[in-house]
């Protein structure tokens, strides 16, 4: 269902949801061939060579700590030395980390630290051995010393025959000068050999060396990106440790957003509704005093009064639509959201396209997200017309407010969109905003649907 205030400019074709839209930046040279001298490249082949001395130690240690513990374990000592093990692994991976964040920019957050239940060395060696992050931290110390191996083997392989065969034509003087042969030898037997030392041989060395260093460099990432799964994997945070940390934050957002708005309503009324009350209290306390003595002036002062009282049920009206308004609770978000269009000043067209009503809670938030980007439109956008489209996607719920204001609206801008991010993510959402300097200004709210 459709509907429109003021004049209809609203191009009805579906929007998109806007994530990732983002203009591509252009280069002279394309990827292909700017990619063996990028500093992602060098980084990562720099990453893949430490990784082999590294992972060397690492094994060495791993083995020798589970072995020396299984040894140990008839005298009671094992158990205590494989906690040890373990502990100095958890330190391994936090400069395994630290590597991986320095050379292939891949951020992973450290786990919890481990603490025991008492504080006492047992109860400390106890909870290391129930870590799961411990084990998996033991784990990439074995499984990281083949793939290191293989990943040194193949990257230094490539890089060096890629750059040494384009380079041939430059220093392939050392064989005739130094050497006594005129050049690479390419085969050679008992009757005849064959060496790349004519011009056609050197630049056809040349031109495979070419060829090597440009694929060396996918090559390279396709094997840090490996590395990346296996750190990120089994370095980090388990996900369910990942999700109560996020839990944790979003409750704390819930309860600073509850709080605040209940401090909104309790300053409303203490400085509207109950501060005229109290003035019309008087008013009416002076006229019944008034009304043997003085009728038309007792009468004046009632007047007013009634003229006050019909201002407090506004605010009051006010009030409660701003906690959750009927029109919501009664007719769902068309309806809502018509209403709010039609106090913007701006001319607004609302487009709901939803089958079935999501959860209330869903439902007042997605009321809430809208209320706040049309009153951005309203005080910041300088646009002469807006929409605002909501349809679900799969389990999604998503919310577009377009304008063709000024534009330059972020989320750093003061104009409420960082609060209201935090809102969203309370409750796994997702805000995106598209506002280029000149407008015209998209934003996109993504909500889990609740039925």
């Amino acid at each position: 269902m459709a509907t429109a205030y003021g004049p209809d400019t609203r191009d009805h074709e579906r929007p998109g949801t806007g994530f990732g839209d983002r203009p591509a930046e252009r280069h002279f040279f394309p990827a292909w061939l700017r990619a063996p001298l990028e500093g992602r490249t060098w980084r990562e082949f720099a990453y893949l060579l430490l990784s082999l001395p590294i992972s060397v130690v690492l094994f060495s240690f791993a083995i020798t700590m589970v072995s020396l513990s299984a040894g140990l374990l008839i005298t009671f000592l094992g158990i205590p030395v494989l906690a040890a093990g373990l502990s100095v692994c958890r330190g391994f991976g936090a400069m395994e980390r630290a590597r991986a964040r320095g050379l292939l920019k891949l951020d992973v957050p450290a786990p919890a630290p481990v603490r025991g239940r008492t504080g006492g060395l047992m109860s400390w060696v106890g909870a290391v051995l129930k870590s799961g992050v411990s084990w998996r931290h033991l784990l990439y110390s074995v499984l990281h010393f083949p793939w290191a191996v293989f990943a040194f083997s193949v990257s230094l392989t490539f890089w060096s025959w890629g750059w040494a065969a384009l380079t041939y034509p430059l220093w392939h003087w050392v064989f005739p000068t130094h050497v006594g042969v005129s050049g690479i030898q390419l085969y050679g037997d008992a009757t005849h050999q064959v060496y790349l030392d004519s011009t056609f041989d050197l630049g056809a060395t040349s031109a495979m060396g070419l060829v090597i260093v440009l694929i060396t460099p996918w090559i390279i990432r396709g094997l840090a990106s490996v590395d990346r799964l296996m750190v990120a994997g089994l370095l980090g945070p388990s996900r369910l440790a990942t999700r109560v940390t996020e839990l944790e934050s979003d409750r704390g957002v819930v309860v600073d957003t509850a709080a605040a708005d209940l401090r909104r309503i309790e300053r409303d009324l203490h400085d509207g509704a109950q501060a005229r009350l109290v003035a019309l209290a008087m008013d009416l306390g002076l006229a019944k005093e008034k009304l043997t003595k003085d009728p038309e002036a007792a009468a004046l002062m009632v007047d007013e009064a009634h003229g006050e009282v019909k201002v407090v049920l506004q605010e009051l009206r006010d009030l409660a639509r701003g906690i959750h308004p009927a029109v919501l609770t009664d007719r769902g978000l068309d309806a809502a959201l018509s209403a709010i269009a039609s106090r913007c000043t701006v001319p607004v067209t609302v487009e709901v396209d939803l089958a079935s009503r999501p959860a209330q809670a869903i439902e007042g938030i997605a009321y809430f997200t809208v209320s706040e980007l049309l009153q951005n439109v309203s005080k910041h956008s300088g646009a002469r017309t807006a929409s605002v489209d909501v349809w679900r996607t799969a389990d999604r719920l998503l919310l577009q407010v377009t304008d063709d204001g000024r534009g330059g609206a972020d989320l750093t801008s003061g104009s409420g969109l960082a609060g209201l991010t935090e809102r969203l993510d309370a409750v796994d959402g997702v805000l995106v905003v598209e506002s280029p300097v000149g407008g015209p200004t998209k934003i996109t709210a993504e909500l889990p649907w609740r039925g």
